[in-house]
Parts: C-alpha cells; sequence; structure tokens
C-alpha cells in the first residue's frame, strides 16, 4: 500500500478544487493515515483507501467550511454535529473551519473511541466528543455550560429531513430579532421548493460535485 503524505493530499486536495495549507495537509494525512488503519479492524466507513476517502467522504468538510463562512451565525457559535461516525464532516470541517466550539455526538462505542484518538492526536480547538444520544448531548450542555439551545446543528444521513426539522427545533436558538439558530443538512438531494414548516426558512443551498455526483448543502433557519 503506498505511503500517504503531505504532498499526495495537497494534489489530492488540488484536484477537488480544493486549496489547503502545509499544516492542514499535515493533519489530514495523520486522520487520513488513522481511519485507515481502524478501518481495517472495525470498518468504519466504506473506501479503504485514503484517497477514496478524501475524495468520497473528507470533500464534504472542503466544500462545507467554505460554505459555513458564508452563513450568518452568532460570534463564537455552539456546533453539534449528530451521528458524527467516524468524524466525517465533523473532524476535516474542523481543520478548515475552526469558529466557536463544536461537539462530535455519538452513540457507538467504537466510533467514539477512534474519534476520540483522532482528536488527541490532532489538536484541533474548542473540538470534542459527546459519547450518548442527541438529547443527552443538551443535557449535558444546559447542566454544564449554561448552554439551553444550539447556534448551529450539522446532519449528515442522521434521520429524514422531515423528522429532523421536528427534532431539532427545540435545540436550536429562536431567531428574537437575530437570525435564530441553523440546522445544515448535508444531502444527495435539492433542497425542497416547498413543504417547509412555517417555523424554518430556508436561507440557503449550494451544490458541489462528489465522484460525478452532485451533492447539496441546505441552511435552514430558525423563524
Amino acid at each position: 500500500m503506498a505511503t500517504i503524505n503531505a504532498q499526495k493530499v495537497l494534489r489530492a486536495v488540488g484536484k477537488l478544487d480544493r486549496t489547503a495549507t502545509q499544516e492542514q495537509a499535515d493533519q489530514l494525512v495523520r486522520y487520513l493515515s488513522m481511519l485507515e488503519q481502524w478501518n481495517r479492524k472495525m470498518n468504519l466507513v466504506g473506501p479503504s483507501h485514503w484517497e477514496d476517502m478524501l475524495n468520497s467522504l473528507v470533500v464534504d468538510s472542503l466544500y462545507l467550511a467554505e460554505f459555513l463562512n458564508d452563513q450568518s451565525l452568532r460570534e463564537n457559535p455552539l456546533c453539534l454535529d449528530f451521528g458524527a461516525g467516524a468524524g466525517l464532516p465533523g473532524i476535516p470541517l474542523r481543520m478548515f473551519w475552526q469558529d466557536g466550539r463544536y461537539w462530535l455526538v455519538e452513540v457507538r462505542q467504537k466510533r467514539v473511541g477512534f474519534m476520540r484518538s483522532a482528536l488527541a492526536r490532532l489538536g484541533l480547538p474548542h473540538t470534542e466528543v459527546f459519547h450518548g444520544r442527541a438529547e443527552e448531548a443538551l443535557d449535558r450542555l444546559q447542566q454544564s455550560e449554561q448552554e439551553s439551545t444550539a447556534d448551529l446543528i450539522v446532519s449528515k444521513a442522521f434521520m429524514p429531513w422531515r423528522k429532523l426539522l421536528d427534532f431539532t427545533r427545540p435545540m436550536l436558538r429562536p431567531a428574537d430579532g437575530y437570525p435564530g439558530g441553523m440546522l445544515v443538512i448535508l444531502s444527495n438531494d435539492p433542497p425542497p421548493e416547498a413543504d417547509l414548516p412555517e417555523s424554518w426558512g430556508l436561507t440557503a443551498a449550494t451544490s458541489y460535485p462528489v465522484a460525478g455526483k452532485q451533492h447539496y448543502f441546505w441552511a435552514l433557519n430558525v423563524r
């Protein structure tokens, strides 16, 4: 198996029409190397080679960082990533977008173990793993940090989007004269043109290429 290094990662990122610094490339090397190694033992993700992981999974994070930079969020936002799995998109995202505090929420022990090991090696700021259900993460925040709601929730294949809107609505900061909390959905489909509840507004959407197909981000704000 070919050894991964920063120059190979930089070239692969460039082929995706993205850019990375030397530090970010070094971080991706550490993360992808760990993901390859752990994946051989516990099948964390589908692809087995680092470049396939980058092209089909990490690519979401690269585009998501740019997307989030264009959104209106409160200063130092509190962010929850539901169903974080092996840290995708959250861990690579935090290499490129480091605003606020970011909680990777995951109920499966083996994936929690992987993410904690990866974060220990990467040293990403204000990024941590919560082992438990999404509802329990919010309870913990309310108890330990006096935060009753989040500013941003990120979801990739956590649950069907209609159910997700009902599920996350009480977890997000109300509008109160300022843009309310935001839900960002990573999807294989474009956002719905209608059928959104009145308490939600579609504020932004974009598409980007992944392995010859179009994937989408939807940004919905609480009204």
